[in-house]
Parts: C-alpha cells; sequence; structure tokens
C-alpha cells in the first residue's frame, strides 16, 4: 500500500514563551514492510532541528526555538510504502535486547488483576498462541473508546475501568504480556482507516510481544488484530511516555493548549493504479 501522511501539531500559549525545546519522535525508518519514499518536518518559525537516533533505534530531532512564542505549528508528513508481514517485524534498527522490554514503568505495572487476567487468558503452551490470545482477551475484556487521553492513565486504571483508548489498551497488553514473562513494547505509528475516515483526531498505538523463534510482533488490541499494510510504524519504546511523538519542556508562565490533526490516506498514485 502506498500512503500518505500528514500530521499537524499546534502549541498554544496563555503568556509569551522565552524558549522551546521538543524532542520529536515523528520520523518513520524503512524496513522490512515499511519503506520511507519522502518525509519532512516543518515548523511556521525561526527554529532548529538536530536530528539522531535515540536508544530505542528511533528516529528523532531535537527541536529548538527562541522565544517570544505565543503560538507554534509544526507539521511532518511524507509517503511510506507497506506490506503486509502479519506483523511480523524484520529489518528495523534494534540496539537493545529483548530482554529491556520486561521491565516495568509506572504506565506499564502489572497488578494483581492484570496477572490474573494474563495467566487465565493466556494460558500455557506455544508463545505466539499466548500473545495472540492476550491480545483478543483484551479486546472483549475493554471497550475501545475514542475519549480524550490521558497521558497519565496507568495500565491498572485503565484495566479496573473497563475501556480506554488505543495507548491504554497498549499498555494493559505490555502490562500482561510481560506478566506472563514475555517482553514487549509500546508502538506509535499512524492507521490507515479503510472506512474512509482518513481525518483522525490523534496518531495511532498499539503494541509488539517479542516470540523466541520467530521475534517482534505487532498486536492491536484496539482492532484485536495484528497490524498489516494499513500501519506505518514510527517508535517503540517501554511505554508511551518513551515513544511519545512530541516532548519537552518549555520556559514561560502561564497555560499551554494543544491541537492535534492527522490525515493518512492513499497516495494519489495508488489511487489512480
Amino acid at each position: 500500500m502506498r500512503l500518505t501522511i500528514h500530521h499537524r501539531t499546534t502549541y498554544r500559549y496563555s503568556q509569551p514563551q522565552t524558549r522551546l525545546i521538543q524532542l520529536l519522535r515523528m520520523t518513520p525508518s524503512s524496513h522490512i514492510g515499511q519503506h520511507v519514499v519522502d518525509w519532512r518536518i516543518d515548523v511556521d518559525r525561526d527554529a532548529r532541528l538536530r536530528y539522531r537516533r535515540d536508544g530505542f533505534g528511533n528516529e528523532t530531532a531535537m527541536l529548538y526555538v527562541e522565544g517570544p512564542i505565543t503560538e507554534i505549528t509544526l507539521t511532518v508528513e511524507g509517503e511510506i510504502l507497506t506490506e503486509d508481514t502479519a506483523g511480523i517485524v524484520s529489518g528495523a534498527n534494534e540496539p537493545l535486547s529483548p530482554l529491556v522490554y520486561l521491565r516495568s514503568t509506572p504506565l506499564t505495572e502489572t497488578g494483581p488483576a492484570i496477572a490474573a487476567f494474563a495467566h487465565a487468558v493466556a494460558g500455557q503452551g506455544d508463545p505466539l498462541e499466548r500473545a495472540h490470545a492476550l491480545n483478543r482477551g483484551i479486546g472483549g475484556q475493554m471497550r475501545f473508546d475514542t475519549g480524550t487521553m490521558d497521558v497519565e492513565r496507568s495500565a491498572i486504571d485503565s484495566f479496573a475501568a473497563g475501556h480506554g483508548v488505543c495507548q491504554d489498551m497498549a499498555h494493559v497488553f505490555i502490562a500482561a504480556t510481560r506478566a506472563i514473562g514475555m517482553p514487549a513494547r509500546y508502538v506509535s505509528g499512524h492507521l490507515f482507516r479503510r472506512d474512509g475516515a482518513s481525518d483522525q483526531p490523534a496518531a495511532h498505538a498499539w503494541a509488539e510481544a517479542f516470540v523466541d523463534g520467530v521475534g517482534w510482533i505487532g498486536f492491536d488490541p484496539a482492532n484485536a488484530i495484528c497490524p498489516d499494510d494499513a500501519y506505518v510504524r514510527v517508535a517503540v519504546g517501554l511505554d508511551y511516555r518513551e515513544a511519545a511523538p512530541v516532548s519537552g519542556a518549555r520556559v514561560g508562565g502561564g497555560m499551554e493548549t494543544l491541537d492535534v490533526g492527522v490525515h493518512v490516506a492513499l497516495s494519489q498514485y495508488q489511487s489512480q493504479g
């Protein structure tokens, strides 16, 4: 599939900011099943961008802006070629051992309820089948909603609530998968909606589990499937905080408001094909 992506993020401040420093994890990498044809980051004012890879292997850009700043818009857009690999991730930059992804974080702590659920649903036997069972089980246990994302909500709280956005369900999958001894990590990216909903309020999120003998495999509990050619993988981390599209700091008082818009569609070249 040939996809075009346009991701806009606008920050507005009630008081002028002296300085803004942001870490952008908004650039996808090429690997088997995903080829970046074209990608660029634009800022609507004078800014410095410094590119590098982080410790997880993600393509990042550090953004530096000097004030006064009352509003700033970041736009990333490009074109990606994707293939359906049944969720299997091959050829990606992997600087860390899978064992690192057994580490719990405040957002992915297991807790007794998730641990009991994981062992009951996953059962015993083949690791791949256990991961699939968890993916289906979470989709049946939790209701996917499109409410406002709370970046501080943990897997324990989301599971207890019985519903959540894709970020919440990814955190629950990670916590449950680690509870049965399998490494798991958070993935941020984009999803092409086959129902025609090209305009979306935010990026998408899912998870990956490491299966011995196979490697990393994606699981999307919000849709109860493994990622296919409709998915564009951008960044990974132990949880949302370490794979968030934008994070950073500002120097200045007042309130900050955020507006995000995402458009994922078929490229005109594929549409005309």
